[in-house]
């Protein structure tokens, strides 16, 4: 039933086949089907070194021992991971009653599966991507892994146990990290699919996994000042005024953004030239301030539009397997009626050539070179996931790989022009999207406190899940009223807080005086406009952030050389101290700065927990303090708590 093929563990029964194989450092890939052949698809991965891993068969069992981690098969096909050693469990499989593995038939060679993993008391879960119920840990959650707007499916987890785990499978499922059992499932694939990775910290673990799916790129120095950005800069001059009006005032700025609407037609991927009648000058003269331009591009595609022709001929566009071959309504600029529209297929090669030549003929030749990957879960008005049919196979098979492939569009496309700082900021990800250059943020969330609470918590697993590159809308998206206290107080809130994520972006679509504004236009969102007050807060923060630029991309080199997030958990570093696990709302930055953000409206100080093994400076008083304690910070309205560790010297004021 078992046996050893080209470093490979191979155990058969009936018609199903299961391979155990190592897949890079202490870590070791598993794939089962119920098929005549493996199917081989890489999806996240890449491929790692040959490796020359311990193989023992017996006669009840089979083992491998790549490095630290060991894998054991039993007689009845059943995988238990244990540390090499020790011979500490770290997870096992879980038989599922009478069935095997959970295999069943849903069409063609494709079925439902389902794999169960022992559950432990007392373990803890992140990673996972981003999501908005706000825990940090995820025991005892229930995951859909699929891609929607604020919904970020990277189904990599890593636990307490010290051990990682990610599901090689961009299908629709869910994972349930249960009392009794985790169930990981997948509607419809050919195949189970998943790695275990070994380590002896979070930061091992971490290093580990991003050698098999992709390291980040280096980080580009402009990207880490403060991105201006609103819904929406109607044209050319606006736009241009903003930014002089930033310099008129001294305040720096490293990016600007075009939103949507600035197009001709969605699908056409170039200016409308009544409102941007030079882009050309328009860049140039942004670039003399020091400022790049970042533009919105959509994979959806209006039937209006001058190519869209082309796109069906050829076989571009996503289908769908009834009904009308469109995935959302939606109103197109310079009209007043929705069109039914439809979305680029960047599963196929040949779509991700088409839209790059676009862009690049219409936007990278003016000289811009940053760009906005929006609504690429992709966006639906209907989450139909049973009814999509792309190149790469069936909207239950492979739905949750979108927005990589829109990412690897842009970095190929950059990458053939010959440049090397390249950053896409999209609104989803997946596993392995950090090899792109893909940054992430939290998409369209609320203005409010309990939204600005999640977003800590939903940042710090996007770096548990490998990706460093994340920022949110500062003060939220929808929902702002301008002249609000509640809103200004929100706002610089938001503020010190993203001045303290890897990327520091301000955007939303406002309000004044709680009136309704044009859904195609909001209010005002530059850094003056909510009062006095606030602007001299946040000007000292987009002070504070220039300063800080040096340490931030020393850290931003050493998360793309080890896959460590800058933005990471209290236990990441502390990882004996058990109190450290249970501060879900304070970070570090680094390794030298603890981040405890006012969350609440009307506070004005917080309890911050100062891990123990180290002594914390506050920076505004100049204390130290001896870890292992709960402080009772100061906070008022200017003043967000940071501490210093073990006397780092920084330029925090």
């Amino acid at each position: 039933m078992v046996q050893q093929d080209n470093g490979k563990l191979i155990w058969r029964s009936g018609n199903r086949t299961t391979w155990i194989e190592p897949y890079g450092e202490d870590s070791i890939r598993v794939r089962t089907t119920f098929g005549p052949e493996m199917p081989v698809r890489q999806w996240s991965l890449l491929t790692p070194p040959a490796l020359r891993p311990k193989i023992t068969i017996n006669e009840n069992s089979a083992e491998m021992q790549n490095g630290k981690l060991t894998a054991i098969i039993d007689a009845a096909g059943y995988i238990r991971f244990v540390k090499t050693t020790t011979g500490e469990l770290l997870t096992a499989e879980r038989p599922r009653g009478h069935g095997m593995r959970g295999f069943a038939p849903v069409g063609g060679d494709l079925n439902r599966v389902e794999v169960l993993f022992q559950a432990f008391e007392g373990e803890r879960i992140y990673g996972m991507g981003q999501h908005q119920h706000g825990f940090l840990d995820q025991k005892g959650c229930v995951i859909d892994l699929v891609q929607r707007n604020t919904e970020v499916n990277v189904p990599f987890m890593v636990s307490s146990r010290m051990y990682g785990f990610l599901w090689n499978n961009p299908g629709v499922g869910r994972a349930e990290f249960g009392r009794n059992q985790t169930r990981w499932t997948a509607e419809a694939t050919r195949l189970i699919d998943y790695v275990v990775i070994a380590g002896d910290s979070y930061a091992e673990i971490l290093n580990h996994y991003v050698d098999i799916t992709g390291h980040a790129p280096e980080f580009p120095e402009w990207a880490s000042g403060f991105w201006q950005c609103k819904l929406r800069y109607k044209s050319q001059d606006e736009l241009l005024a903003v930014a002089r009006e930033h310099k008129r005032r001294g305040l720096p700025m490293s990016v600007i953004v075009i939103d949507y609407f600035h197009w001709t037609k969605l699908g056409e991927w170039e200016f409308n030239p009544k409102h941007w009648p030079d882009p050309e000058a328009m860049v140039r003269e942004l670039s003399e301030m020091g400022i790049k331009v970042m533009v919105s591009i959509w994979p959806t595609v209006n039937p209006d539009s001058k190519y869209f022709g082309e796109l069906e001929y050829r076989g571009l566009l996503v289908r769908t397997e009834r009904g009308l071959n469109a995935l959302t309504r939606f109103t197109d600029a310079d009209v007043a009626h929705p069109v039914y529209t439809h979305t680029l297929d960047v599963t196929n090669p040949e779509a991700r050539d088409f839209i790059w030549q676009k862009v690049r003929d219409n936007y990278y030749k003016l000289g811009i070179k940053v760009w906005w990957l929006d609504a690429i879960e992709p966006e639906m008005s209907v989450y139909d996931f049973d009814n999509l049919r792309y190149h790469a196979g069936a909207g239950l098979e492979v739905s949750c790989i979108y927005p990589m492939m829109q990412q690897k569009a842009f970095y190929d496309g950059m990458r053939s022009e010959g440049e090397e700082e390249i950053i896409t900021l999209g609104r989803s990800a997946f596993a392995g999207s950090q090899r792109y250059g893909a940054a992430v943020w939290s998409g369209d969330i609320p203005s409010t406190f309990e939204s600005l609470r999640a977003q800590v918590k939903a940042g710090l697993n996007m770096g548990m899940s490998g990706i460093p590159w994340w920022t949110t809308d500062i003060g939220g998206f929808y929902g702002g009223d301008i002249s609000s206290d509640y809103f200004r107080e929100l706002i610089v809130r938001w503020f010190q807080y993203g001045a303290f994520c890897p990327i520091f972006r301000l955007h939303g679509w406002r309000t004044d005086n709680g009136a309704q504004i044009d859904w195609k236009v909001g209010a005002d969102n530059e850094v003056w406009s909510f009062g006095d007050r606030a602007y001299e807060i946040i000007r000292m923060y987009l002070f504070m952030r220039e300063r800080l630029r040096p340490y931030i991309m020393k850290q931003m080199k050493h998360a793309s050389d080890t896959g460590t997030p800058v933005m990471r958990p209290l236990f990441f570093d502390f990882i004996d101290d058990d109190e450290a696990y249970r501060h879900e709302d304070e970070f570090l930055f680094g390794p030298d700065i603890l981040v405890a953000p006012v969350l609440y409206e009307g506070a004005r100080g917080r309890q911050v927990y100062l891990p123990s093994g180290a002594d914390w400076t506050d920076a505004w008083t100049g204390e130290t303090i001896r870890g292992g304690q709960t402080v009772d910070a100061e906070a008022p309205l200017e003043r967000i708590p940071l501490y210093l560790k073990n006397g780092a010297k920084l330029p925090i004021l």
